[in-house]
């Protein structure tokens, strides 16, 4: 059995070393601009903006966006990762070296999903700890807090896998960045809380799946949130299998990565 998994291990290994170089090594693309444009929301919203909001939900507003930011910044960075990674390997024509290789499509794709999630933990991290300049934070309940950025993490792994697959050019690969993602997550309630719309927006806001990442990570963070945390967790849970069934078909059948 060791031998017959002993190659996947190895590949496994090689992948996830190789991704982690490869955002490392260009630090001052990957983790930097991140940092600095999290700096700017705390100076802008948190200290500008917020001392005329005031408290929100029994918190400071500084306290209460910077879970929603760092939630953000784990959100486009795990998934910039992968689709910026992984159609470069379909560009330069070496995923195919790799699929033809006795490697398990299961060990690519966790491969390059481990990659995403830990560039955008790296990034979390160094967005928390530049927050603790700005204000106090008390983590509520850190099992949750740590089971909603690591679902979160790879669900947006997982969703830059698919984008990068169905990627014909590099303008491919903003197109949703763009015009989806960043739409959802400004809308996600990391700026404000639901309770402040009219019903009816209250209820259309439900229907975005970045508001229940972000209001569960305030919650882990806080120990407040507009939705249910029950509610929020199986959706992720769901949401994370149902993504990563869909990526191993894809990468099986070679759609979109075989000339």
């Amino acid at each position: 059995m060791s031998t017959e998994f002993s190659p996947n291990l190895i590949a496994l290994n090689t992948i996830v070393y190789r991704e982690i170089r490869r955002f490392m090594r260009i630090w001052p693309q990957t983790l930097l601009p991140p940092a600095i444009t999290m700096v700017l929301y705390f100076v802008i919203f948190g200290n500008l903006i917020g001392r005329q909001i005031g408290d929100m939900g029994g918190f400071t507003y500084m306290q209460y966006i910077v879970p929603g930011l760092i939630m953000m910044s784990v959100i486009t960075n795990s998934y910039g990762n992968v689709v910026s990674s992984f159609f470069g390997a379909k560009f330069q024509r070496s995923i195919e070296e790799l699929m033809v290789s006795p490697v398990s499509p299961h060990t690519i794709l966790i491969g390059y999903t481990l990659g995403g999630v830990l560039r955008g933990l790296a990034v979390g991290v160094i967005v928390t700890l530049l927050s603790l300049f700005f204000t106090h934070l008390q983590v509520h309940h850190l099992g949750v807090t740590l089971v909603v950025v690591l679902l979160t993490a790879t669900i947006f792994s997982l969703l830059g896998f698919i984008n990068a697959v169905f990627a014909r050019n590099f303008d491919d690969i903003s197109i949703i960045p763009t015009f989806v993602l960043t739409p959802l997550t400004y809308l996600g309630g990391v700026f404000y809380s639901i309770n402040l719309l009219p019903p009816i927006w209250q209820t259309l806001s439900l229907a975005n799946p970045v508001l229940h990442m972000v209001n569960s990570f305030r919650y882990g963070i806080l120990g407040v949130s507009d939705i249910q945390i029950g509610t929020a967790l199986t959706f992720m849970a769901v949401a994370t299998v149902v993504l990563y069934i869909g990526c191993a078909r894809l990468l099986v059948s070679g759609r979109g990565m075989r000339s």
